[in-house]
């Protein structure tokens, strides 16, 4: 009873055609004269009928179906009525006549009805049973489409001269920002691998070793918080490549972009992405992953303020502190209550701010409520800055630090552009953030360090005296952002061993640390390596947000949840004491674990 066709794939040509189906039972009406299966599998679904005139040995295998039952089918595919015909399924016209029914294997009661649109099961339930969660609809699309994604990417880069080529996943811990999960080694007592966060290392060391272009589809493993689009394990598209400058490597992705969702999603990306210098992405939508599906751009009000009677602001402006607003359009989604306002404020507040002044916009150039009183005069200017119409809220915040103020106000924006739905859907609007500071100062550890890593070439003008004002060095870095996701990281990378020891140092990494650290690289860096520079957009997001979801869990078989466990085999789980007398591990619990 091996299938001789899947469920998806018969239509009316095949009529008269005798087959075998094999799958599971997932819908099973019988209304006694006549029992109707549908039998799914990966490719669709087909409709079994055992008629009134079969066997009383079909008639009584038939009785003995439960859903979710694995089965095959042996029998005739004959066309359905012209008034059965469902026209939402491929296999919509036919029906297959059962003439057999072999019981594969059976199911016991299940947790969840597989695509119950109704009764849709959380999230806990869904990963303590994954394999059964698998079976839907949604998740056999979604995983379907995530190996179309890497298959396309392969066949593209493939076709550009790359070479996939794997990098170790036992490696030499290294400082690169996040935790490492460390590996204990049985031959080697108190010695540790570590897995790799990124090939960062070893794909400058094939550019060292003249591999010239280098792709690979890479894990990598972050001990570090869960959050909806992070795992403690994810997949990134890892790529490096030798003699390029940044418009190479933005221009080779951007093409590769358009191939993939060309062939893949049937979308038509532009030929080239939007650039956007990071202080003008932070200054104008206060972050640096803009969704640029919708407008809503921050304006600065400084000059505005101090004209104004608003006192409180206009001190934070001779301060030098920053004022900016937006105008956040009437909706049919959202009214501007109090109460709504005051959310808006709450989201300012997480981000460090004090808080929003609001105003709304009334006809004839007029203001109403929040601050309104504050622009007597000014009414018209301020609402010619935004365009704003009848019925608009303008949102203003201010706050003594640049930042705080940008990024607090960027938050407002992206809420209100999820509360009033303004992103366009089934759009995918790229941009390139590029020109980003190649150091930030660590407040709680009171020194420098890498604002991506510590291998980003600095941009040229800035090297001869970068160790001067480190916030003030802009590196050559470049993200890759879509419809508010950055979805790439990337820069052009340093070859010369002494500007390399030089950023080593300012991140404080002085030569004898970064020798233990990164003596390897060090060494290699001796030998003529080339100049390079690369890239890694991360799998698990783009394919989330081709998709269109809102987590990662979407589209990752087997994904941790929200705190880094596996509810479906309960990992982490504890070894026994053999295990950890072979590694040489004594296991140590924090007082809070002890009770």
């Amino acid at each position: 009873m091996q299938r001789t066709t899947t469920c998806g794939a018969l239509t009316k040509a095949d009529n008269g055609k005798t087959v075998i189906l094999n799958g599971w039972v997932h819908r099973d009406r019988n209304h006694g004269a006549l029992h109707f299966i549908n039998l799914r599998d990966r490719y669709g679904i087909t409709q079994v009928v055992v008629d009134d005139d079969a066997s009383s040995e079909l008639v009584e295998t038939a009785k003995q179906l439960h859903l979710e039952y694995c089965i095959a089918v042996k029998g005739t595919v004959r066309l359905r009525p012209e008034s059965m015909v469902n026209k939402d399924m491929p296999t919509g016209e036919i029906e297959v006549k059962a003439e057999q029914i072999q019981i594969l294997s059976k199911c016991a009661p299940l947790p969840f009805m597989i695509d119950d649109d109704e009764h849709v099961p959380n999230e806990d339930i869904r990963l303590r049973y994954r394999y059964l969660d698998l079976r839907s609809k949604g998740m056999q699309e979604r995983i379907r489409l995530r190996h179309e994604f890497v298959h396309s990417i392969r066949d593209y880069l493939c076709g550009q001269g790359f070479y996939e080529i794997e990098t170790p996943t036992l490696v030499r811990k290294t400082p690169e920002g996040a935790r490492d999960f460390v590996v204990p080694s049985r031959l080697w007592p108190g010695k540790f691998y570590a897995l790799p966060q990124s090939p960062q290392l070893y794909k400058q060391l094939l550019m060292v070793g003249g591999m010239d272009k280098y792709f690979q589809i890479a894990r990598c493993y972050r001990d570090e918080d869960a959050r909806g689009d992070r795992q403690l394990e994810f997949t990134q598209l890892d790529v490096e490549m030798s003699f390029v400058h940044r418009d190479d490597v933005l221009d080779m992705m951007e093409k590769c972009m358009r191939h993939v969702f060309k062939e893949v999603v049937h979308y038509e990306l532009p030929e080239h992405f939007r650039r956007i210098k990071w202080y003008d992405s932070m200054n104008i939508y206060g972050c640096d992953k803009p969704d640029l599906r919708f407008g809503v751009e921050m304006k600065d009000l400084n000059d505005l303020v101090s004209r104004s009677s608003f006192q409180v602001y206009k001190d934070l402006v001779a301060a030098k502190g920053s004022v900016k607003g937006i105008c956040v359009p009437k909706n049919e989604h959202q009214e501007f209550t109090r109460k709504y306002i005051d959310s808006l404020n709450e989201v300012a507040k997480t981000y460090k701010a004090h808080g929003i002044a609001w105003t709304k916009v009334g006809a004839g150039n007029t203001l109403s409520g929040g601050c309104a009183k504050y622009f007597a005069g000014l009414e018209a200017e301020l609402i010619s800055l935004f365009g704003a119409k009848e019925g608009d809220l303008i949102v203003l915040l201010a706050d003594a630090k640049w930042k705080v103020c940008c990024t607090a106000l960027g938050a407002v924006r992206t809420q209100v552009g999820k509360d009033l739905k303004l992103a366009k859907p089934h759009t995918f609007a790229f941009c390139w953030i590029i020109d980003f500071p190649l150091f930030e100062f660590n407040e709680d550890e009171g020194h420098w360090e890498a604002a991506h890593h510590m291998f980003s070439m600095p941009q040229v003008e800035y090297i001869p005296n970068m160790e001067k004002d480190p916030g003030a060095v802009i590196g050559d870095l470049y993200d890759m952002v879509c419809n508010g996701y950055e979805c790439a990281s990337g820069s052009i990378r340093i070859h010369d061993i002494e500007l390399q020891k030089r950023v080593f140092a300012i991140c404080n990494y002085p030569e004898e640390k970064a020798q233990k650290a990164f003596g390897f690289l060090l060494e290699a860096f001796k030998y003529g390596p080339p100049p390079h520079g690369g890239i890694a957009p991360g799998i698990d997001r783009l394919v989330m947000i081709v998709s269109e979801q809102t987590s990662i869990h979407e589209v990752i078989a087997f994904p941790k949840n929200t705190v880094g466990v596996c509810s479906m085999d309960n990992s982490p789980s504890e070894l026994e004491p053999e295990n950890l007398k072979e590694l040489h591990i004594n296991v140590v619990m924090p007082e809070e674990k002890k009770n």
